[in-house]
C-alpha cells in the first residue's frame, strides 16, 4: 500500500489527502468513530477520482467510500488494509434550470444546502430527513433514502433524474438526463440508487425539483388504539384531497425521550398517550388549509380516532413539533443499543409488534424499545437497548426482531440500508430466512 500512496499524494496533492487524526473522524449518526483506513482521499473532482479508482484497481486495493457519514447500519466503518473515498471536496451546485425544474449538484452536496438552493429559486426538494444539515446527496442516492415526505413524494429514486458515476475500474458512466420521461432503453441510474456504493461511486446527479407550496399546516394527534392510525390515515388522505405531505407515528416510549430538554415542563400534549402522529398538509391557501385540516380532526375525534390533538399556530410551534420527531439523539442514553428498520404491510404492523414485543421480553424484559416511523409508508424504526453488548445478545435481538418479519414478508430495511451491520441478516435473507 506504501507505493500506493505515494502515487496518490502525487495526483491528489497536499488537499487531496488525509492521513492524520482519522480515527477521530465519526463513522455513523451516533458519532461513533470506526474509520481505521490509514488515508482518506479526497478527489476535487470526477476525473481525479477517475485516476484514483484506476490505480486502486491496479493495485488490487480496497475502497469505502463516504459522504455525510450520518448511516445507522456501520456503512462507513474501515479496517486497516482498506482505503476511503470523500466526496467533501466535491460539493458543488452546478446549476439550477427554473423553467424545467432541475437542479444538477456534485456528490458531496448537502442535503439542507439543496433544500435552502430550491428554495431560494422559489423551487422545492422533496427529499427530508433529520441528518440533513449532514447527510450528503450523494448518501441519500446510494441508499434511496427516504425520511418525512415519502407519503406524497415517494423516496431518492423519486426526486432523481440522472446520474454521473465512476466504477470500481475507473471507468465513467454518465447519464446525466434532465427529461422526465425517457423511454429509449434501460434506466441505468436506477441500478446505483440504493446499491451503497457497491456498484460504483455517485459523483454528480440531476434532481427532480417541484413547486414550492408556501403553506404548511402541521398537527399533532394521540391515539390510544393502533388500529385507529391506519384508519386516520386514510381518513386524512382521503379529506385532505392529496395535501398530506407527512403521517409520521411515535410511540409513548419514544415521545416521552424526544420531549425532553426544553419540551419537559411543557410538550404539544401530555405523555399520558400509547401513540401519537403528527400530520402535515402543504398547500397555498392557509386559510382553507387550516380549515380542511381542522374539519377532519374535529371527524376523527367524534369517530374516536383521536383523542387529544393540538394545531401549530405558529411557524416556532411546527419546528417544536418536528423536532420530537428528529430528536433521535435522545436515544443516546441507552447504548449500545440497535436501530431496526424494517418495512411490511400496515395490515401485518399490530400483529407483528405483538409478536416482536413478546420475543424481546424473552431475552431481556428489562431493555428499554422505543416504536416510531413513518407508518404511512409501511416502515417502522425499533430501537432497542442492547443492556450487554455480546455478539450473542445481539444475535437473540436480531433473531426477536426478524423471526416475526420473515412470515410477514417484510423487509430488513425500509431506508436505512445493508451496511455492515445488517450484512450477515441479509444473508439469511437471500438464503430464504433460514436464519439459525
Amino acid at each position: 500500500m506504501t507505493a500506493l500512496l505515494d502515487k496518490l499524494r502525487q495526483l491528489l496533492g497536499p488537499a487531496g489527502i488525509v492521513e492524520e487524526g482519522i480515527n477521530l473522524r465519526p463513522t455513523d449518526g451516533w458519532g461513533h468513530t470506526g474509520c481505521h483506513s490509514p488515508a482518506i482521499l479526497r478527489p476535487a473532482n470526477t476525473l481525479e477520482l477517475s485516476e484514483v479508482m484506476k490505480r486502486c484497481a491496479a493495485a488490487g486495493q480496497k475502497m469505502v467510500t463516504q459522504g455525510g457519514c450520518t448511516n445507522m447500519t456501520r456503512g462507513c466503518e474501515t479496517t486497516p488494509d482498506e482505503l476511503v473515498i470523500s466526496l467533501e471536496r466535491m460539493t458543488a451546485i452546478e446549476s439550477v434550470d427554473v423553467t424545467n425544474r432541475t437542479m444538477t449538484v456534485q456528490a458531496g452536496a448537502p442535503l439542507e444546502v439543496i433544500q435552502q438552493r430550491a428554495e431560494a429559486e422559489g423551487l422545492f426538494f422533496a427529499l427530508d430527513l433529520g441528518a440533513r444539515g449532514s447527510a450528503t446527496i450523494g448518501g441519500n442516492i446510494a441508499t434511496n433514502a427516504g425520511g418525512n415526505q415519502v407519503i406524497r413524494y415517494g423516496m431518492a429514486r423519486e426526486q432523481v433524474l440522472g446520474l454521473e458515476v465512476v466504477l470500481a475500474d475507473g471507468r465513467i458512466l454518465s447519464s446525466m438526463n434532465q427529461m422526465l420521461k425517457n423511454n429509449a432503453g434501460y434506466d441505468l441510474k436506477q441500478l446505483f440508487i440504493g446499491s451503497e456504493g457497491t456498484l460504483g461511486i455517485i459523483t454528480r446527479a440531476v434532481l427532480r425539483l417541484r413547486p414550492r407550496l408556501p403553506v404548511s399546516t402541521t398537527a399533532l394527534v394521540a391515539t390510544e388504539q393502533f388500529q385507529h392510525m391506519p384508519r386516520l390515515l386514510n381518513q386524512m388522505e382521503s379529506v385532505l384531497g392529496g395535501k398530506l405531505s407527512a403521517f409520521e407515528t411515535l410511540w409513548q416510549s419514544y415521545y416521552r425521550i424526544a420531549c425532553d430538554g426544553e419540551l419537559r415542563s411543557s410538550p404539544p400534549l401530555p405523555d399520558i398517550y400509547p401513540f401519537y402522529v403528527l400530520l402535515e398538509s402543504s398547500g397555498v391557501d392557509p386559510e382553507d388549509d387550516r380549515e380542511r385540516l381542522l374539519g377532519a380532526l374535529d371527524d376523527a375525534l367524534a369517530q374516536g380516532l383521536i383523542c387529544d390533538a393540538v394545531l401549530a399556530e405558529s411557524g416556532q410551534q411546527q419546528q417544536a413539533i418536528w423536532a420530537i420527531r428528529d430528536n433521535i439523539p435522545a436515544l443516546q442514553p441507552y447504548h449500545p443499543m440497535i436501530l431496526f428498520d424494517i418495512s411490511l404491510p400496515i395490515s401485518e404492523m399490530e400483529g407483528y409488534l405483538a409478536d416482536m414485543e413478546k420475543n424481546i421480553n424473552a431475552v431481556d424484559p428489562s431493555l428499554f424499545v422505543a416504536t416510531l416511523g413513518h407508518l404511512g409508508d409501511g416502515n417502522l424504526h425499533v430501537a432497542v437497548e442492547l443492556g450487554s453488548d455480546s455478539e450473542e445478545r445481539r444475535h437473540a435481538l436480531e433473531l426477536a426482531v426478524y423471526r416475526p418479519l420473515e412470515r410477514r414478508q417484510g423487509s430488513i430495511s425500509g431506508e436505512h440500508g445493508i451496511g455492515l451491520e445488517k450484512k450477515p441478516t441479509c444473508i439469511f435473507v437471500v438464503t430464504r430466512w433460514k436464519y439459525s
